[in-house]
């Protein structure tokens, strides 16, 4: 069942782990509180407005909207016991209790349990009087240098002095001029130690720690680890400094002797401890503990997490440590640089806006957000520590210089950051030792690793004529065996374009394999061949083991479906060559054909032959360029959620569709002998690639509206302000492949191919008018037998193809249903169910059981609704209405009016959650709340209400109680714009409903209750498709339709 679950906190830290927690396919949705502008409505993460104050309201929030597990990523919350309260109501909640964050709410009470448990740290002393601290100070017999605050200082509560009048001054500081508030009542003094400081971090269930790699922190504000100190600049992860041997001395002499001795005291450690550490010459010391994951540690430990994240917490709090260990990426660095306000750690200014986000993510770093906020559509700071740049590479070197280039991207004017992140690491990595291949870039265990992995794939694609069996110096097919007589060979080669680009920014590769069988095995079919066998070339400037096997082994599945075996590949490690995270595929098939059965047979095709197209998944593998340059001018991230496509779905879930192999489907029919030509829809779009299966005096004539096309060509087509030209000769436009048959068969072949996949009749073959010639267009394309060939396509007259209402049917896509074109194509007739491709986001207003709600949903389910319910808000937590919401799979939220101390206040929330949301029209179905003239004014002409009367009759409460008194005969109800005055506005529908003599006022809402639920859906969908309006003069304007 997939899961909710809610991130506490607003910093980076908290990002990353709803980045993690999202990649877990057993997460519906991520919620952040309150989260940051990274957080907001991006994929599956989404900001919530609830109070994580009041753990009260916060327990009841999750239950209300199904929460299934809470994670605490910031220290504060921990030790007001959030865990302990939201357990206490029934709510997951992942972290230490109370007792155990003491470990790092109270220095006082960490250094007294170090020592008890022998656990090594600096001496130290402990001190509610500043004048003993000093004296303290200056009469130990080590340097005690280093001044700490004893409770939570936000990072920043530890001053490393100079010498004794420094440290005599910072206790002063903290404790006679509170510089931290309440966490300075108590200092704790201690010895300077010497050494390199790093961060070792592991899971606890309070039995059994599972180490994560180690990482370093830096904590001063300015390159060379000069300038005051900060919350931290930057981290890298692994440390060299720290080998496995020192990590298990870590583990058994630090981490399970802490979480064993918190067990022992009553108070079991359950969740994320971090260990600051000092490694001396007398072996590693503790400096100090954290009860959850460090900013910005966070940033570059789960990038590295193998396993799925939300797997690990409920192993973690199962107790399931010792049975499932947590997996990292091995040979991998992660670097993250901090880009801090310019002032920072002292003041600053806010509101400072933010460029170039979306260029670092296509350059395959993550940008994580702290202090960030939204305002008017653009992301500016809001704090200290605003971004972090995360960059995960083969070595340290790569990770730091690929994140500083990261950085470099960013338009932050004024923003403060770090060079030299890992200095201390490299410097150590840089001592003289002899170099391997390795060094060079060139892994041959890890190509070795691959190999072994991709074996029993290949051996899985074995057909008759090969048994698939790698690691020879060839492959052999043998023709005879696979029982061809006469055959001719038929060859192909191609690649998956740019749609690479995508796929290693949304690190979903498994898909291209199939996408690059499909563009070959498709290629091969045209001249109606079997596909034999393929081979594969995937190169890369490192390999990494798992993306490779990922995408060889979505290429054996694809050769699985297309019927042809893996004969061969080759891995090519290049370093230098490709930028890190970057590789590139190739392809090649082998078909044969028996030599009387090759396609096209150009001399049977004739005018009045009909096309048969048959449908995409999307956008296959061409036109990627340029669906990356609409994107980038609609500002969408792969991430984000896809105004195209089935809810829920990414953008780059649906860009990544795979290419559909139509070798299967296609054969056994062109075997049958009725197909004279079928034309792959590649590069090239419909424009060019029909005719190259055609004799030169034929044209094509296709209609558009005789097929399907899927919304993303529509979007593509509004959003880049495409020509339907360049729709129609870059992409497929919804068929993947175009067949050539006679009117005579074309019924047949129709049904043979709806049996297992879409299909329609789209057009017809004509002979081109005489005239002069016309040069019609140049395809250069490179093939291997020849390196350039160019083509001058020349046709007498008209031109070779002709897509009639392209444009209306792509303003219309998805207008109708493949039951009503395939009603239409075999003679019937319907009605227009056109609708717009893009439907109208839709929010709705609730207070209470919903029934409105639900015939609201219901309309918006409707493949023709203009509407899409995107959140259901209710002013009262726990009510119906919620329910019904998340059970359609709606987003929700709560705005609890009783936490706000104005209606203003409460209106401008509301209005930050619709603005959230890109919420375009609000629907009031029972929300008892009456809206500021604000609000109202700036949702004028998008905000509908229903009301249990015809107005202008009967307004304000108990409107079936007034029209039975008034004695009327005829009552209803109204959809009505909002105005200022209560139940005034422009009227959009309303339904009458007889009064009867014998009618009470519960008996007459029923029957008026029924009319509201069809009222309100008509008027939704009146407004949501741009029907109806509401003028300047607040009167209603209606759209003429065609």
């Amino acid at each position: 069942m997939s899961e909710r679950v809610l991130v506490v906190g607003s910093g980076g830290r908290e990002h990353v782990l709803a980045w993690k927690l999202a990649q877990s396919p057993q997460i519906q949705q991520v919620l952040v509180a309150p989260g940051n502008a990274g957080t907001a409505n991006c994929g599956k993460i989404s900001n919530s407005e609830v109070s994580i104050s009041n753990h009260t309201i916060l327990a009841q929030f999750c239950k209300d909207h199904h929460v299934g597990l809470v994670v605490v990523g910031p220290e504060v919350p921990l030790a007001a016991g959030i865990v302990d309260d939201l357990t206490a109501a029934g709510v997951l909640c992942f972290g230490p209790s109370a007792k155990a964050a003491q470990l790092e709410a109270s220095k006082s009470f960490s250094k007294a349990f170090m020592e008890r448990h022998s656990i090594p740290t600096a001496r130290y002393g402990s001190f509610t009087d500043p004048q003993e601290a000093c004296n303290y100070i200056r009469t130990a017999d080590f340097p005690a240098l280093v001044v700490k605050a004893s409770g939570l200082a936000a990072g920043k509560g530890v001053i490393v002095a100079k010498d004794q009048d420094e440290a005599c001054q910072a206790v002063m500081d903290i404790m006679k001029d509170r510089a931290f508030g309440a966490a300075g009542e108590t200092v704790v003094v201690e010895e300077l130690l010497e050494g390199e400081e790093v961060s070792c971090l592991c899971f606890s269930d309070g039995f059994t720690v599972s180490p994560m790699p180690p990482a370093q922190d830096h904590k001063r504000l300015q390159d060379g680890d000069v300038g005051p100190n900060t919350g931290g600049m930057g981290a890298y992860c692994p440390t060299p400094q720290v080998s496995q041997e020192l990590l298990q001395q870590i583990r058994e002499t630090v981490l399970q002797k802490t979480v064993d001795g918190m067990r022992e005291e009553g108070a079991p450690y359950i969740g994320v401890l971090y260990a600051g550490l000092m490694l001396t010459k007398q072996g590693p010391k503790v400096l100090e503990f954290n009860c959850r994951f460090g900013d910005p540690e966070c940033q570059v430990l789960l990038p590295l997490l193998k396993s799925d994240l939300y797997e690990v917490i409920l192993n973690t709090m199962n107790g399931k440590l010792a049975s499932s260990t947590p997996l990292w990426h091995q040979d991998s660095s992660a670097v993250t640089v901090v880009m801090a306000s310019a002032g920072y750690p002292g003041s600053y200014k806010k509101g400072v806006e933010i460029t170039g986000l979306s260029q670092v993510q296509e350059t395959g770093l993550q940008v994580f957000h702290a202090g960030t906020g939204l305002k008017e559509g653009g992301v500016v700071s809001s704090g200290g520590r605003v971004l972090t740049i995360t960059a995960v590479r083969s070595s340290l070197e790569a990770a730091l210089q690929a994140a500083n280039q990261g950085v470099a991207t960013v338009g932050f004017p004024g923003a403060v950051y770090r060079r030299d992140i890992g200095h201390r690491a490299i410097a150590h990595l840089n001592q003289h030792r002899g170099l391997t291949y390795k060094d060079s870039g060139v892994d041959i265990a890890a190509g070795n690793k691959l190999v072994d992995m991709i074996k029993p794939l290949a051996k899985a694609t074995a057909r008759a004529g090969c048994s698939a069996e790698l690691g020879g110096f060839a492959g052999l097919f043998d023709l005879k065996a696979a029982g061809f007589v006469d055959p001719i060979l038929v060859s192909g080669t191609d690649g998956v374009g740019t749609k690479l680009k995508i796929a290693q920014e949304s690190r979903q590769h498994a898909g291209l394999g199939q996408d690059l069988v499909a563009m070959c095995v498709n290629d091969v079919l045209a001249q109606g061949a079997e596909p034999l066998f393929f081979l594969d070339y995937f190169s890369c400037g490192r390999l990494d083991v798992d993306v490779a096997a990922s995408v060889v082994g979505g290429i054996a599945k694809a050769c699985e479906m297309a019927g042809c075996a893996l004969l061969g590949g080759e891995t090519a490690e290049m370093p230098g060559v490709y930028a890190p995270g970057e590789y590139d595929l190739a392809g090649f098939c082998v078909g044969a054909v028996e030599r009387g059965e090759l396609l096209p047979r150009l001399g049977d095709i004739a005018e009045g032959d009909l096309l048969i197209g048959v449908a995409s998944s999307g956008v296959h593998s061409n036109g990627f360029s340029l669906v990356r340059k609409v994107l980038e001018k609609a500002n969408l991230s792969y991430s984000c959620a896809a105004p195209f496509g089935k809810p829920g779905q990414t953008v780059g879930e649906v860009l990544l569709a795979p290419t559909k192999i139509y070798s299967r489907l296609l054969l056994p029919i062109i075997r049958g002998g009725a197909v004279k030509a079928y034309a792959h829809i590649t590069g090239g779009g419909l424009l060019e690639n029909i005719p190259r299966v055609l004799p030169p005096q034929l044209a094509v004539d296709l209609d558009a509206s005789r097929w399907s096309i899927p919304p993303v060509f529509s979007w593509l087509h509004k959003e880049g302000g495409l020509s339907e030209e360049e729709m129609a000769r870059t992409f497929n436009c919804g068929l993947g492949a175009v067949l050539v048959v006679a009117p005579l068969d074309a019924q047949r072949v129709l049904r043979q191919l709806r049996a297992q996949e879409e299909a329609w009749i789209v057009g017809s073959i004509a002979h081109k008018q005489p005239g002069e010639t016309k040069k019609l267009f140049t395809l250069m394309k490179y093939r291997r037998q020849k390196r350039f060939s160019i083509r001058h396509f020349v046709y007498a007259g008209a031109e070779a193809v002709v897509v009639r209402n392209l444009k209306h049917t792509l303003l219309n896509a998805g207008a109708a249903s493949s039951a009503e074109l395939e009603l239409e194509q075999n003679g019937g007739c319907h009605g227009d169910s056109s609708t717009p491709g893009k439907r109208t986001r839709v929010a709705v207003l609730i207070s209470g059981t919903g029934t409105n709600l639900q015939a609201l949903i219901e309309q918006a389910k409707r493949p023709s609704s203009s509407a899409e319910i995107v959140v259901v808000i209710s002013n009262r937590p726990g009510v119906q209405g919620l329910k019904r919401a998340s059970l359609a799979g709606i987003q929700t939220r709560v705005v609890d009016h009783k936490l706000y101390g104005s209606r203003a206040e409460f209106d401008s929330t509301i209005d930050r959650v619709l603005e959230e949301f890109g919420v375009e029209l609000v629907c009031l179905a029972g929300f008892m709340r009456i809206l500021t003239g604000t609000f109202v004014k700036k949702w004028n002409g998008k905000l509908l209400n229903i009301h249990p009367s015809l107005l202008p009759s009967f307004k304000g409460v108990n409107a079936q109680k007034q029209a039975l008194q008034a004695g009327v005969r005829v009552s209803g109800c109204t959809v009505h714009f909002v105005a200022e005055e209560v139940d005034a506005g422009a009227i959009i529908v309303q339904e009458a409903v007889p009064v009867l003599s014998s009618d009470t006022e519960e008996s007459l809402s029923d029957r008026i209750r029924e009319a509201e639920h069809r009222a309100f859906p008509a008027a939704m969908e009146l407004v949501a498709s741009g029907t109806v309006g509401l003028g300047e003069d607040g009167r209603i304007t209606w759209k003429s339709q065609s």
